[in-house]
């Protein structure tokens, strides 16, 4: 710069010292400035004050010469302290230069701006917010800056600041928020510690209500929080921690809705720390809110079920997001179910508006990062009715979307599995008119779902499907006898709850006797399906099968399962199949403690009901002849057994069918048939069944199962009586009074035609086998 230069009212000397490369010379010029306007202030000579101001700016502070520009620097400090309270007036002036000097290359002069705002903004203190943004903004920059001289004097000049607005009430936050909010997504970490100090100082305040613009910076936050700095992180989570104190304190103002799709976000998060402090965060808001949160249910369970199958180096995730779980099951209640009028809710506006999936719309209520095709709503259409209760809506549809995708996917972890399946049966339980429109859906891989793994995954699985079988909700058209399952899409004609009856309810909430099927029409599906399920998976029946069965009869009636059963397999086309699978059910109705009900209705066969069940299952039976013989002693019709028997000599005697009369011989030994065994003790009355029990007897090899039964009848008494075949009691065709009556040789006639069947069958097979060995 030419020192000849007129800058009046700076004389040539102070021009020359202030663009001298020695800071002595500069600071002598920077004094002489001082003096200057104070006596500009002393004569309240405004303009000479403003021309000062702007020659160190415009041809020093901004000039292209460096030691200029340390020079208009110093001077500009010079010109706020001789101010003193009157530079509120000049601050823009003061400050924009010297911000301009922020982004100067050598760092020195940074180090001189900084020095220069540090001074401008003590002597102007309050006067300064007004300012703060482009302060701040300044600021942000010199706080990631690689010189160690310039961080520590942008820290000086940081601190002053922070002291100032802690001191004052008059601190603009809406106009701050904005730039708090872009500047908190900064990668990085000197950027993010800025921050976050500067999110603690406003914390402190008790003037600032910073709670109220949390969902602006929530999800920057969570950002910050995942730092790899320790500080930073420690920092970060003081600051989220001092804010869920205050969002405990004060629920009423806090905007719950707002917040929900960036925790959502978050408690997805593969960075433990911030996945557990959202979880955290999230167990709040389910608690405090309530039913505020019932709208994004589907995005919460997406996070948290997950979660459910942590081991334990995850265990404090997985205690959290098992409260969250639990919470917000509690939320859904009867009166979701009462009514799909969503009038009550505001209509979204046409940005908001979407035709595709109303939680899928891409709506980013969370900023950056948020997640794309999360199952979330858009606030507004909450936000206008917050207040009324009433006004939330279940979004069934998108929850039972995210439960039917973690059953389908392989990965799925056993507890969230099985939380999963308490989910839909929470859900058939609280809301079953609406459960049932996603029934045909979600039956096939519930019936998958049997072959799992774990048992009480499959007890869980078993519940949800025996709630879909006997609840009321569950009728379909009448005229629909439901043989076929899933042939086309079936539309469900929901009747009005039984009266007396709460929804939900099911069988198990009506008065009725065993002979009486409270079943709705899912349940003969149901039966159909599972027989199916047992024919593709022969090992599920092997493994499963009486496990499965056993529940069935806990969880529903076991007359009606074994009745449909018997019923269904009658129709079997596949006989091999028909024939174990009458094994199995006979070996878990003798042998079952949950059948025992059953057993006593059909051990006397005393009433029309217990009757028709015994002639149902027999007919199913004959197609296995031992397990029908084991139902003639299990019904006390020892006669009719006798004259099966007598058939057995021709059938065709196979290994299997020897194993079977084997495993007949050892369960008459056990406690089922007790009372049979006690009856060997009263011949003249039970002539027939010693002829009975002779009769395997011839059909055994000499094994240890012939040994056993042999050794069982050498216990009978007098065994000259079983030639009394004419006795009164030898003439009873029946264990009943008399009042109930059976055709037994109808019975019999039947079990001939379907051994027929089944020997016609075996011939066919044994036919085939030998033409595939020979050939063509």
């Amino acid at each position: 710069m030419n020192a000849e230069r007129d800058l009046s009212p700076l004389t040539p000397n102070i021009v020359r010292a202030l663009t001298d490369k020695m800071y002595e010379k500069r600071k002598v010029a920077a004094l002489e400035i001082e003096k200057l306007v104070r006596e500009f202030v002393a004569q309240s000579n405004t303009a000479q004050i403003k021309h000062v101001i702007q020659i160190l700016s415009q041809e020093f502070a901004l000039s292209q010469h460096p030691h200029s520009r340390k020079g208009g620097l110093i001077g500009l400090a010079a010109c706020s302290i001789a101010l003193g309270k009157d530079s509120g007036q000049y601050l823009r002036e003061l400050i924009e230069p010297v911000l301009t000097c922020f982004n100067d290359a050598d760092s020195r002069l940074r180090y001189y701006a900084c020095e220069a705002l540090y001074n401008i903004v003590k002597v102007a203190r309050g006067s300064v917010l007004p300012h703060f943004n482009v302060l701040f903004d300044g600021l942000s920059k010199l706080a990631a800056d690689p010189d160690p001289n310039v961080k520590s004097g942008s820290e000086l000049l940081d601190r002053l600041l922070k002291d100032i607005v802690t001191e004052s009430n008059k601190f603009d936050l809406v106009s701050f928020v904005p730039l708090l909010r872009e500047r908190i997504y900064s990668n990085n970490q000197y950027a993010r510690q800025f921050i976050i100090s500067w999110i603690l100082v406003l914390e402190s305040v008790p003037d600032i209500n910073l709670l109220e613009y949390l969902p602006e910076i929530l999800d920057g936050l969570f950002q910050i929080l995942g730092d790899n700095s320790k500080e930073i992180r420690k920092m970060c989570e003081v600051s989220l921690g001092e804010f869920l104190k205050e969002i405990k304190k004060l629920p009423e103002s806090v905007k719950f809705a707002e917040m929900a799709n960036i925790l959502v976000i978050h408690c997805q998060s593969s960075d433990d720390l911030i996945q557990l402090t959202a979880m955290s965060w999230m167990r709040e808001f389910l608690q405090l809110a309530g039913r505020v949160m019932l709208p994004y249910s589907s995005g919460i369970l997406t996070a948290v079920l997950p979660c459910l199958s942590y081991d334990d180096r995850k265990k404090n995730i997985k205690e959290v997001a098992n409260v969250c779980n639990q919470s917000l099951m509690k939320l859904v209640t009867p009166e979701d179910d009462e009514s799909d009028d969503t009038s009550l809710l505001p209509s979204a506006s046409p940005e908001e508006d979407s035709s595709t999936h109303p939680e899928s719309d891409g709506h980013d209520a969370g900023g950056p990062g948020s997640i794309p095709g999360q199952y979330y709503l858009p606030f507004s259409l909450w936000s206008c009715c917050s207040s009324l209760a009433s006004a939330v809506t279940l979004n069934l549809d998108g929850i039972v979307q995210v439960l039917d995708r973690h059953l389908h996917e392989p990965t799925t972890g056993m507890m969230t599995r099985i939380c999963v399946l308490k989910w839909l049966y929470h859900l058939y339980i609280k809301t079953p008119r609406k459960m049932f429109r996603h029934t045909d859906s979600l039956f096939p891989i519930l019936l998958r779902t049997l072959s799992d793994e774990s048992d009480e995954v499959i007890l869980k699985d078993l519940e949800v499907l025996a709630e879909i079988a006997s609840s009321p909700a569950g009728q379909t058209d009448p005229n629909n006898d439901g043989g076929e399952l899933f042939s086309g899409q079936s539309t469900l004609c929901v009747p009005p709850p039984t009266r007396g009856v709460q929804p939900g309810e099911g069988a198990r909430g009506l008065e009725s006797s065993p002979s009486t099927p409270t079943m709705n029409s899912y349940f003969h599906r149901f039966m159909v399906n599972l027989l199916k399920r047992f024919s593709s998976e022969r090992r599920l029946l092997e493994t499963r099968g009486a496990f499965i069965i056993r529940q069935l009869c806990l969880l529903l009636n076991a007359e009606n399962i074994f009745h449909s059963m018997a019923d269904i397999l009658l129709r079997e086309e596949d006989l091999k199949f028909a024939s174990t699978m009458v094994q199995n059910l006979n070996s878990i109705l003798l042998t079952s403690s949950e059948l025992f009900q059953l057993r006593s209705q059909l051990k006397d066969l005393q009433t029309p009901e217990s009757c028709d069940l015994f002639c149902c299952l027999y007919r199913s039976w004959c197609h296995s002849p031992v397990a029908t013989v084991s139902l003639c002693f299990l019904t006390q019709n020892y006669k009719h057994a006798y004259h099966l028997i007598q058939k057995f000599g021709d059938l065709e005697v196979t290994v299997d069918f020897l194993t079977e009369v084997d495993k007949l011989v050892q369960l008459i030994e056990c406690p089922i048939f007790t009372y049979l065994r006690l009856q060997l003790l009263d011949v003249e009355n039970h002539p027939y069944l010693i002829r009975a029990l002779y009769g395997l007897l011839m059909l055994l090899p000499q094994s240890s199962a012939f040994q056993l039964l042999s050794h069982r009848l050498q216990c009978v008494p007098n065994p000259q009586l079983m030639r009394s075949g004419h006795s009164k009691a030898a003439a009873l065709t029946s264990p009943n009074d008399g009042s109930v009556r059976i055709d037994y040789n109808e019975l019999l006639q039947h079990f001939e035609k379907v051994q027929n069947k089944h020997l016609e069958v075996r011939h066919q097979r044994a036919g085939d086998i030998v033409e595939r060995r020979l050939g063509p």
